[in-house]
């Protein structure tokens, strides 16, 4: 069975920056270093949204509310996931969850960003 724990949430100011980390253990189908990681959030009321992919090759994806901002990446050796989270904004609270492969899902960190 695979766990997924995130970490690093907490309360920043805007524009400060907070680093996410994701957890993988247990027995992975196809091994960690082949399965696509993404960070998901869902702020108050809303829906969870994507919020950027990592790929097995390295490959990234980010939406565009986050780009230029986040930095998703991993550590296959480690079988860790991370997201640094630059120039932070009121809009960006939400809790932040991680997934790997299609159906694997932590149980998510709270983000807030509020002066």
């Amino acid at each position: 069975q695979v766990q997924v724990v995130e970490s690093g949430g907490g309360l920043v100011q805007p524009g400060g920056s907070l680093r996410l980390s994701c957890r993988v253990s247990g027995i992975i189908l196809g091994g960690f270093s082949l399965s696509t990681m993404a960070w998901y959030r869902q702020g108050p009321g809303m829906q969870r949204e994507l919020v950027a992919t990592i790929a097995n090759g390295g490959t990234t994806t980010y939406a565009d509310s986050v780009k230029g901002r986040f930095t998703i990446s991993r550590d296959n050796a480690k079988k860790m996931g991370f997201l640094q989270m630059n120039s932070l904004k009121p809009e960006d609270t939400a809790v932040y969850y991680c997934r790997l492969g299609v159906s694997s899902w932590g149980q998510g960190t709270q983000v807030t960003v509020s002066s």
